[in-house]
């Protein structure tokens, strides 16, 4: 893995360097890249997968670690958790927010909890405790901010859900809280509310040529979000019941009607949830609606 020269300077360059991460987001950060539009190709113990972009170097880091790449100058954009930018106190600029994450689209959460049979009820229970996270600085200033005195905030370096019963409670990230659950945990308060984020260096976003590949590449990844669990309607429909077709389709939705060469039929043209359309296509069919292709979708750009 590429490293920082030790004095913070770094030349140049008109090539816009990406930081994307590796571990639990790699997979579907990759998937949402290639959905909008990018080739991207990671090579087997390789940190620079190839882009089909001439103008785009690529370069894989942790994701704890992208935000300080980035403040430091050694990045010009990348994307990581909100969570790290604030671990990091990281001093960057927010482009925009990417909705998704390795298991939902909903946010992730930084949690404090405690086995379930503990008798700690709420944080000031935990004076004088003992705290393990990988999120050392926001939960230190979490306790600061409560006037609550802790006799340590050390550092876990996984399996942090193990260690709730070895010390007096921990702070974890949690999706869908099946792994707290699993481990018997219970959760006392939330520290910190985290999504993905595509951040740049303050000095690239100033730059004419790298602010427009950055604003071009959250248009595009933007795009690929919006059209997730998102499907295409086609069919045709006798024009006698367009009205009673069209009124099927959900509220909010107005189709692209276009004229056949039969005058007595129209084509309709929608897009809708992917679970909606599975109620609504035998719906249609049951309505009059003819050949009803169902398509995935790889961009939505508002």
């Amino acid at each position: 893995m590429p490293t920082p020269s030790p004095n913070g300077n770094h030349k140049q360059s008109t090539l816009l360097r990406l930081g994307l991460p590796i571990g639990s987001l790699q997979e579907t950060t990759i998937s949402l890249l290639q959905q909008a539009g990018y080739r991207i190709h990671l090579r087997a113990r390789s940190y620079t997968p190839d882009i089909d972009d001439s103008d785009v170097e690529v370069v894989m880091f942790r994701a704890q670690e992208i935000s300080r790449y980035i403040d430091d100058g050694v990045l010009d954009v990348g994307i990581t958790g909100h969570d790290w930018v604030v671990e990091n106190n990281s001093n960057v600029h927010e482009v925009c927010q990417l909705q998704y994450s390795k298991a939902t689209d909903q946010p992730a959460r930084w949690v404090l909890a405690v086995p379930a049979e503990s008798s700690v009820e709420k944080a000031k229970d935990l004076a004088d405790g003992i705290i393990a996270t990988e999120l050392v600085n926001t939960t230190t200033k979490f306790f600061l901010n409560q006037n609550i005195p802790i006799r340590k905030v050390e550092f876990s370096w996984g399996a942090t859900e193990v260690k709730a019963r070895l010390v007096d409670a921990i702070v974890d990230i949690t999706e869908t809280g099946s792994s707290l659950r699993a481990n018997n945990l219970r959760v006392i308060d939330t520290i910190l509310t985290s999504t993905t984020r595509l951040i740049a260096n303050h000095n690239a976003w100033a730059d004419q040529n790298k602010r427009q590949k950055i604003e071009a590449l959250a248009l595009l990844l933007n795009g690929a979000i919006n059209a997730r669990e998102k499907i295409g309607l086609k069919l045709n429909t006798p024009r006698a019941k367009l009205d009673q077709i069209v009124g099927l389709l959900p509220a909010e939705k107005s189709p692209t009607i276009s004229e056949l060469a039969d005058s007595q039929w129209v084509a309709l043209e929608v897009i809708v949830d992917e679970q909606v359309g599975r109620e609504l296509i035998p719906q249609l069919r049951r309505a009059g609606a003819t050949g009803i292709i169902s398509y995935n979708l790889k961009l939505i750009i508002p």
